[in-house]
């Protein structure tokens, strides 16, 4: 449950991937498989998925106000620690996928996703989406509109390195999905409705998406893991593109406490991921 509460927190920094995050707690390829496969071994990845996916509900509940709170009073230091926390997980991740062989075409696994994430954070900086209209008087095909929207959005549960919430800003849904959940005391049945479809749409593009990573990692395990690592170093930029510096003054205390909490993320990431590989090690030789 710990690592979906990791994921379920990330799902709400625009520019964090909960698939990123995944990666980074080393479950990402058992995540993918567990779904890809949950007909087949229900009970199994049932037990595996259930924790992973609770626990990403709960901490995405609990967590959004208060990171809402400090994106919104301390972004630098906020960002930073992300970021921190992502760059020391880079050498334990580009260790692995070197294990898995490297060879000149892999140089476009790398490039292509990389360069995908930041042309997804350079079209937020320069289109100004309006709000999509998800009120009670919304036309019929804004309904079907809203589940296409979802299934697009769920590829960042999936898609190391894709926002969700970054993709929904571009498209005008982030604001106007919780604007029809603080509306929810005025019209309860519309706003249950829009939630429903929402998640609808988020579940079938879920396990649409998962069903498609799992056949790459099974026909093409070197050149898909090594377009992982292209999406998780993407990334980091994203994070710092998509920064809303308008949002709270940049003082020296704020650039300091930012820089600080980036070295504990990356050293303690780097020590986690370190200590998980050697206890990975251990364990298969004895």
């Amino acid at each position: 449950m710990g690592c979906g509460a990791a994921i379920g927190v990330a799902m709400i920094i625009p520019g964090v991937s909960g698939g990123t995050i995944a990666v980074l707690l080393d479950i990402y390829d058992k995540l993918i498989d567990a779904l890809g496969n949950l007909r087949k071994n229900f009970k199994e990845n049932a037990a595996f998925l259930l924790p992973v996916l609770l626990g990403a509900a709960l901490a995405f509940a609990a967590a959004y106000f208060p990171l809402d709170y400090a994106l919104r009073y301390a972004p630098l230091p906020t960002v930073l620690l992300f970021a921190g926390l992502m760059t020391g997980s880079l050498p334990k991740l580009f260790k692995d996928c070197r294990s898995n062989g490297f060879k000149k075409s892999n140089i476009f696994s790398v490039i292509l996703p990389f360069s995908a994430i930041i042309a997804i954070c350079v079209i937020k900086l320069f289109v100004a989406a309006g709000s999509a209209d998800l009120s009670a008087g919304m036309p019929v095909w804004g309904y079907f509109a809203l589940v296409a929207v979802a299934m697009l959005a769920s590829c960042a549960l999936v898609i190391p390195g894709v926002s969700g919430s970054m993709l929904l800003m571009i498209l005008g849904y982030y604001d106007a999905i919780f604007a029809a959940v603080r509306a929810a005391t005025d019209d309860f049945w519309h706003a249950a409705l829009v939630l429903v479809l929402f998640a609808f749409g988020l579940v079938i593009g879920f396990f649409s998406i998962a069903k498609l990573m799992k056949l790459f990692l099974e026909k093409f395990p070197r050149g898909t893991h090594w377009a992982i690592w292209g999406f998780v170093l993407g990334s980091i930029p994203a994070i710092f593109i998509v920064f809303d510096y308008s949002s709270a003054p940049l003082g020296a205390v704020q650039i300091a406490i930012g820089c600080i909490l980036f070295a504990l993320g990356a050293i303690g990431t780097y020590a986690l991921t370190a200590y998980l590989g050697h206890a990975e090690k251990t364990k298969k030789t004895e």
